[in-house]
This record gives structure tokens, C-alpha cells and sequence, in this order.
């Protein structure tokens, strides 16, 4: 596809973006921008996006994204879950936890989880569904379940594999249409770069402080 092409596509079909979309990428874009500010208001804004997203996924994607749909009922979860570590304190009102850096065994986990969910979405994908994209369908949702798990123990490394899942649903998103959810991908992927650095930052801080 030409580039005259590809925005042409990309003009026709932004103005059939549903409100949908609209609202769960507004939300979603300022949940990332609360997590990279390590603030609990990532949780909240968040919810109301993926439960959007899950709808646009399960009910306006031809054919339907089935992983991703199921990927947004996953951040739902993980969202009501990180939500109530992140308002946990110890005695000293200090957050139970903090911005740390995976342990080799965290680490080891969240890359066989990664790895096992992508081959089982991608089976079940391809041999239970319609989807035409099983293999990116899969990846994406699989290397978000991995995010979004160090994520809620605020994980370092929770950044890298988001910046990893994004890379993979920019082209995924722009190929079925959704314009709009494209463009949030890529503003993922930079404020996931960002968020990265940050966090690093504010660890070092911490551990000087001590």
C-alpha cells in the first residue's frame, strides 16, 4: 500500500469512528498517562476504557478480535486487582508495593506466561474462531497479560513488555480499521518509552532516599 493510500484509508475511516472508540481511547490515553505518573488513577480511567474497548472488539471488529475482546475483560480484572495493591500500605504508610524491579522468578513467569498464552490463544483462535489475524490477535493479548500482571505489583518491566504489545497492535489495529485505536497505540508506545524512563527515575530516587 502506497503512502497516498494509506492515508486516504486512514481519512475515510476516522469518520466512521464510533463513540465507543472515541471514549475508550480518551480514557485508556489518560490511564497510561497515570501509571507513568505512578498514579492510582490509572486504575479507574482505565476500567471504563477496556470495557469499551472489549465492546468494539467483540461486537463492531468483522470478524471479531476475539483475543483482544477477552484481553480487555483481562484488564478488567487485573485493574480491580491492581487497584486494590496499589492502596495497600505496611505500618509506616509506606506502599506495599513499590516501584521495584522483577526478581529472576517473577521475571521467568511472566515470560513463559507470555509465551504459553500465546500459544494457546493462537490454537484456540484458529481452530475455534473466525479470526483472520490469529497469530497477531494472540501475541498482543498474550504480551499484555504479561504487562498488566507486573504492572499491578508495579514491575519495572511492566513498561518493556507494553511497549513490546504495542508495537504489535499498531499494525494489527490500522489493518482492521480502527484508525483511531491505531493512533492510540502509537501515542502507547511513546508514553510506554516515557513511562519506562520514568520509572527507573523514580526507583533510583527512592533507593538513594534510603
Amino acid at each position: 500500500m502506497q503512502p497516498d493510500q494509506i492515508w486516504q484509508q486512514f481519512f475515510n475511516d476516522i469518520q466512521y469512528t464510533r463513540w465507543q472508540e472515541w471514549v475508550s481511547t480518551l480514557t485508556q490515553i489518560a490511564s497510561v498517562w497515570y501509571a507513568r505518573k505512578n498514579n492510582i488513577l490509572v486504575y479507574p480511567t482505565g476500567i471504563i476504557g477496556v470495557l469499551l474497548a472489549a465492546w468494539v472488539y467483540f461486537f463492531i471488529a468483522t470478524p471479531p478480535l476475539y483475543a483482544d475482546g477477552m484481553l480487555n475483560i483481562y484488564y478488567f480484572a487485573m485493574s480491580v486487582y491492581g487497584w486494590y495493591n496499589w492502596t495497600r500500605k505496611d505500618h509506616f504508610q509506606h506502599d506495599v508495593y513499590a516501584i521495584s524491579w522483577c526478581t529472576k522468578n517473577e521475571f521467568r513467569i511472566g515470560i513463559a506466561g507470555c509465551i504459553i498464552g500465546w500459544s494457546v490463544l493462537y490454537v484456540i483462535l484458529s481452530t475455534f474462531t473466525n479470526s483472520d489475524t490469529p497469530i497477531l490477535d494472540s501475541l498482543v493479548s498474550a504480551s499484555a497479560l504479561t504487562a498488566m500482571w507486573w504492572m499491578a505489583s508495579r514491575k519495572i518491566e511492566n513498561w518493556l513488555a507494553w511497549i513490546f504489545s504495542n508495537i504489535v497492535a499498531i499494525p494489527l489495529n490500522f489493518y482492521k480499521g480502527f484508525m483511531l485505536f491505531t493512533l492510540m497505540y502509537v501515542l502507547f508506545l511513546i508514553m510506554a518509552l516515557a513511562g519506562y524512563t520514568e520509572w527507573k527515575k523514580i526507583y533510583s530516587s527512592a533507593k538513594n532516599d534510603h
